[in-house]
């Protein structure tokens, strides 16, 4: 079998990339697999991953864990994305990888705030940033997980929110913690007025999961599917290159 060419490596990272949407990873994560891929290909000398397998790949792991002192979850996210690039890309099964150097686990006991403390932590926050950190208190949110709601998302009559693709890759539904309600309906009021005046103009579009934009192409100007903690300034997506 012929040698790749390290002209080929620009390809394999676009396959890489690819192949993680056509799976519906996201940005975050298409970022972080695309740079581990990088990193694997640039430890052992440029060499095309094509040309490698387990023993490579062990020793990529045990210098993360020796020489580069990472944590246990980065050294098994950087395993995820060279599994994924063996499987998905290159078709590729790969073995038992042998005596890999494990990054260790901190022993380290829970920090868990008093309700005394997390009130005290409140009252130094404001606006937005205060109904969100009500909404991680008291809904047990991940941050990207409440940075990510969508107003269809929450339901005021039934004090619920509905997280999607939270952490597994797995919906669930939540507690709307009534402290937040009336903040919350008055910051919706506030985005959908946003919403209307970026309508007004042209734009007031978001990304749609799944490529539900091409199913239905005018839901992605819709209420619902706006975002609960839209930024402050209009953006271009770096992928496609429209403006939302």
């Amino acid at each position: 079998m012929s040698q790749p060419q390290s002209g080929e490596q620009p390809k394999l990272l676009d396959r890489l990339r690819a192949a993680l949407r056509s799976h519906h990873y996201s940005l975050r994560t298409e970022k972080a697999y695309v740079m581990w891929a990088r990193r694997f290909v640039r430890f052992h000398g440029l060499r095309h991953p094509a040309e490698m397998a387990e023993p490579e790949i062990n020793a990529f792991l045990t210098h993360l864990a020796v020489d580069s002192h990472v944590s246990a979850s980065t050294q098994n996210q950087a395993l995820s994305a060279l599994l994924f690039l063996y499987h998905h890309v290159l078709d590729r099964k790969i073995g038992e990888l042998g005596n890999v150097v494990r990054a260790r686990r901190p022993q380290r006991l829970p920090v868990v705030m008093t309700r005394d403390e997390v009130r005290a932590v409140l009252k130094h926050l404001s606006g937005e940033q205060q109904l969100m950190a009500i909404l991680l208190y008291g809904a047990g949110l991940r941050l990207l997980e409440c940075l990510r709601l969508r107003v269809q998302d929450i339901d005021f009559e039934s004090r619920t929110i509905t997280v999607r693709d939270g952490k597994g890759f797995k919906d669930r539904v939540s507690m709307l913690p009534a402290a937040a309600v009336q903040s919350l309906q008055r910051h919706l009021e506030h985005v959908r007025h946003v919403h209307q005046e970026d309508l007004k103009e042209g734009f007031g579009r978001v990304l749609l999961p799944n490529a539900l934009d091409r199913k239905y192409p005018n839901a992605a100007a819709e209420w619902g599917w706006q975002w609960v903690f839209p930024q402050k300034h209009r953006w271009t997506d770096r992928r496609t290159g429209v403006q939302g």
